[in-house]
């Protein structure tokens, strides 16, 4: 069984989507990151970063004690590792998969977050910023279209870089990015989004966070970590 800590974030849907797919069995254990339960030391023991997601699978296979993972793109790879699903078996078609999957994990999914940010939740509208993230989360759409040019998925078939990639996109128009703009990549997005076990993971989510809207303490969690409070895991 996978003990799987986890909240609404983007991050957070990509490994339950992975979960869903795979049909991995877990158990999910809600992490609410606006109330600051990811300082909670015993989330800390599985995630010293105190970000979600993270996993702890309880039979790993090996006969050896529980793995704990943190960081959403090792715990899709470890997921595909463990059920031989959703990335290539062959040498190429790996180095392929991690290229895409380090693409937004390095590149998407911060600059779509800071874009995020400063648009949405900065108390002070700063238009350089908001320019700045607006526009890179646009270069990185245009990046997708056109890897998705004669493809119908990112690999060509479906995999982890694609369950990467897709939460990162459902919020375009908060992102101030218009799929019709990038055909390619609105094509790939509604056939992404078709999937049951996608569906089912977005029916979860929709479950767990029922009021999504950021308040001044909850910002202030969110957003106003330092060293020292993260050294003593408290927010």
């Amino acid at each position: 069984m996978i003990e799987f800590f986890f909240w609404t974030t983007p991050n957070g849907q990509k490994a339950l989507i992975a979960l869903e797919e795979m049909g991995l069995p877990y158990s999910l254990r809600p992490v609410n990151i606006a109330k600051g339960e990811q300082f909670a030391p015993d989330f800390l023991a599985v995630s010293p970063n105190n970000k979600i997601p993270a996993i702890r699978d309880t039979d790993p296979g090996d006969g050896g004690p529980p793995i704990t993972i943190f960081e959403s793109g090792a715990i899709l790879l470890y997921l595909a590792e463990k059920s031989g699903r959703l990335i290539p078996a062959d040498r190429r078609g790996r180095i392929e998969a991690n290229e895409w999957l380090f693409w937004q994990v390095g590149g998407l999914g911060p600059m779509a977050g800071q874009n995020h940010h400063f648009a949405h939740y900065a108390p002070d509208k700063i238009p350089y910023a908001i320019d700045r993230y607006v526009t890179e989360t646009g270069r990185l759409y245009g990046v997708l279209d056109r890897r998705l040019d004669g493809r119908a998925f990112i690999l060509g078939d479906y995999s982890v870089a694609d369950i990467a990639a897709y939460p990162w996109i459902f919020d375009h128009g908060r992102q101030g990015q218009a799929l019709e703009d990038f055909p390619n990549v609105r094509r790939w997005f509604a056939a992404v989004a078709a999937r049951p076990a996608v569906r089912r993971a977005r029916e979860i989510a929709d479950g767990v966070n029922t009021a999504p809207n950021v308040n001044a303490q909850s910002r202030s969690i969110l957003f106003g970590q330092a060293a020292p409070a993260a050294a003593r895991g408290t927010g």
